[in-house]
């Protein structure tokens, strides 16, 4: 049984990773054909946006691309779970991001490439919250703290306060 959950999650990952590059190849193929051919646009804004949504995909193609024994064809291992909640979800979050914005430029125009702060702004908001998660944590802990060292610890102490 727990074979068939391998192999079930090994051909969700290679359909995954076959659309991922599927639509990185179209929307990059349509930026430059654009480029060449219609309109001017940035290629070094270009390729420093884009430098995380493909290093996104490489993190993602090397952890969930399924491997196969070379000699039997077996599966050895199905690869990270790609519909997993966490990081695997902000990477694919910032791959579309990525192309919702070189789509947005190649139409409309080089400031377009402003979307593209949607992304550190959302982790710093992200980021904000996990900081002030952690402050109310600590603040709670310090209380805990202080209130078991007021406490006497045994009954004479207690009878005596």
């Amino acid at each position: 049984m727990a074979q068939k959950a391998k192999k079930d999650r090994a051909k969700s990952n290679v359909a995954a990773l076959n659309n991922l590059h599927l639509g990185s190849l179209v929307v990059n193929g349509f930026f430059l054909l654009f480029h060449f051919l219609f309109k001017r646009r940035s290629l070094l804004i270009f390729a420093v946006m884009s430098l995380p949504s493909l290093l996104c995909q490489l993190t993602l193609e090397r952890s969930g691309r399924p491997s196969y024994d070379a000699a039997t064809g077996a599966l050895r291992s199905s690869g990270e779970d790609l519909s997993a909640a966490g990081l695997t979800e902000y990477m694919f979050d910032v791959i579309w991001v990525t192309w919702i914005t070189v789509v947005l430029v190649t139409l409309f125009g080089n400031k377009l490439w402003l979307v593209w702060a949607i992304v550190p702004a959302y982790g710093a908001y992200k980021g904000f919250n996990l900081l002030g998660a952690t402050r109310q944590m600590a603040a709670m802990q310090n209380v805990d703290n202080v209130a078991a060292a007021a406490a006497p610890a045994n009954r004479k102490q207690r009878r005596a306060a």
